[in-house]
């Protein structure tokens, strides 16, 4: 039986999901810088919780190809709609924010671009591409979509050779329609087994907790993870954007999350990060190693 607190609410939180204000000189240097020039990262647009953290370790999120997504997930905050027209000088733009910040390790992810013929992957390596270019010392992960599975779009990805690539899974098989709706599991999967299997460096996911999933459920998708020859696993607990999104069935305790990643590591994941305050990024620069 999962070890989790039920709730029809989401206040009161519990105190483990207490977040303390971000400080410190790294922070507020650059807290000044993105505000000064409008530079746009998750870290402040999705309030992070582990901001001042990792922007005191030199790392920051920053997504692309817009922020209007073409999938409408029961778990995410970004709009959904009809994207905007790309912008083909946004991988230049990305590339000198970075700079700007002096960021040692970006995370670049970005909303699912299914209108496109090419699904965005073309902007995608550009992207990849500018930074290098303009930020040779700098490390990268790219949190990509599943591209719907089309590997010719994925092979960009790979091409371009960031030293992490991540996909998210989100959530166990059972819930993966009702949260991620035009997802599907397996193909997830299969993309996670694909990019390992065709030369990625380091492979990375991550699982949100608290949608009503089992413990037996959260095992199987760490089962089926290691057996797409996964490199690193994210845990988190999931909390609801707003009150049109999915509601949040349990906060799962710390020492829940602690089983997780207990059990996580006797699989032989290299890297495992379990806690209610986890986000796919979190410590990120740790995962290059």
């Amino acid at each position: 039986m999962i070890n989790t607190i039920e709730t029809a609410e989401i206040e009161p939180k519990p105190k483990w999901l207490r977040v303390k204000l971000p400080t410190g000189k790294k922070y507020t240097e650059l807290r000044s810088l993105v505000d000064k020039y409008k530079l746009n990262t998750i870290c402040t647009s999705g309030s992070c919780p582990n901001m001042g953290e990792c922007w005191g370790e030199g790392t920051a999120t920053f997504m692309i190809l817009g922020n209007i997504c073409t999938r409408s997930c029961g778990f995410c905050g970004v709009k959904t709609g009809r994207p905007e027209t790309l912008d083909w000088e946004e991988p230049e733009k990305v590339a000198r924010s970075i700079k700007l910040m002096n960021i040692k390790h970006a995370v670049i992810t970005s909303v699912d671009r299914d209108d496109l013929k090419d699904m965005g992957s073309i902007i995608w390596a550009e992207t990849v591409r500018a930074i290098r270019r303009m930020n040779p010392e700098t490390t990268l992960e790219t949190l990509i979509p599943d591209f719907q599975g089309v590997k010719r779009n994925i092979d960009r990805i790979l091409k371009a050779t960031p030293e992490v690539i991540s996909h998210n899974m989100e959530t166990v098989r059972r819930l993966t329609r009702e949260v991620r709706i035009q997802a599907q599991y397996d193909r997830s999967l299969n993309v996670l087994k694909y990019l390992k299997e065709n030369g990625a460096h380091r492979t990375k996911s991550g699982i949100m907790l608290g949608l009503g999933e089992t413990e037996e459920e959260v095992i199987e998708t760490l089962h089926d993870l290691k057996e797409a020859k996964l490199d690193v696993v994210t845990i988190g607990q999931y909390l609801q954007p707003t009150k049109k999104h999915l509601p949040v069935k349990q906060f799962v305790t710390p020492d829940q999350f602690k089983k997780y990643e207990e059990i996580a590591k006797s699989l032989g994941f290299r890297h495992v990060e379990s806690g209610a305050l986890v986000r796919s990024s979190y410590k990120a620069h740790k995962h290059v190693l």
